[in-house]
């Protein structure tokens, strides 16, 4: 993650017109929500939104972190949304495009910050990255042409790969899945392409990806899935299929490799 860019966006929402610092009381406690489909253990939110704040100028004390995790569950979401809103904060972080629905839905008063992965425009999140609208400002990171790197790597380290199982949640871009397939086609690769709506579909997913004779597993992932890693490597390691996934953080849960931006968990 681009620290200087994630600051500017935090930088901005604490500095719009209604939260301006001038205007508020001396000594006012800053609350400072933040929303995540990630669980909570682990977690290296809290000490980046605090080195964060405290390289803008905001010391310990003068702000609280409000901190809501859905632990992997999707649906979680629309509650801890509310949740913060009728906290009374004076911002929120949301970590990826289903929590920035659910607190776009919430809060319509409250500047957000998103922290979104592949393109929030693409999938009606914001009007466009230049002016997002309304009081949504923040970054993007990743993109559809990083899932192909992620197939060429795999095959880098599995010389004889040939047939790779892509776990697919329906709410991502399609341009991640079409990269994905087109990166196959010029790799020789074949893709086995599985629909993911929840965490109870996992089991059977494997299952199915066994069955059909695949050889290691690509996961793309998406809030839901990234919320579920330990789940999936253990899934992985089970079905003795090398995954390889988007984030550090994949890695250290226990997929083979993982390859793209750091991104807080």
């Amino acid at each position: 993650m681009d620290r200087r860019t994630f600051l500017g966006a935090l930088a901005s929402a604490f500095l719009a017109a209604p939260l301006a610092a001038a205007a508020q009381p001396a000594g006012k406690v800053w609350r400072v929500g933040s929303l995540s489909t990630g669980v909570s253990t682990g977690s290296n939110i809290r000490p980046l939104l605090s080195e964060g704040l405290q390289a803008l100028g905001y010391v310990e004390g003068s702000f609280i972190l409000e901190l809501r995790y859905a632990e992997g569950r999707v649906d979680r979401l629309p509650a801890l949304a509310v949740e913060l809103v009728q906290l009374n904060v004076d911002v929120i972080v949301a970590w990826g495009g289903e929590p920035l629905a659910a607190v776009r839905q919430a809060a319509s008063r409250i500047p957000i910050v998103m922290v979104a992965r592949g393109d929030p425009v693409a999938i009606g999140l914001v009007a466009s990255l230049a002016k997002p609208g309304g009081n949504i400002t923040g970054m993007t990171i990743g993109g559809p042409e990083l899932a192909g790197k992620r197939l060429e790597l795999l095959r880098e380290a599995l010389p004889g790969l040939s047939r790779v199982a892509v776990l697919r949640d329906p709410t991502s871009e399609p341009a991640i899945l079409q990269e994905t397939e087109s990166a196959a086609r010029a790799l020789n690769l074949r893709t086995l392409v599985f629909t993911v709506r929840a965490p109870a579909d996992f089991d059977g997913v494997f299952q199915a990806a066994v069955r059909q004779r695949a050889e290691a597993v690509l996961v793309n992932e998406t809030s839901m899935l990234t919320g579920n890693q330990v789940k999936l490597a253990e899934l992985a390691a089970r079905s003795r299929l090398p995954a390889v996934g988007v984030f550090s953080s994949s890695a250290q849960a226990g997929f083979l490799m993982s390859y793209g931006q750091r991104y807080p968990n």
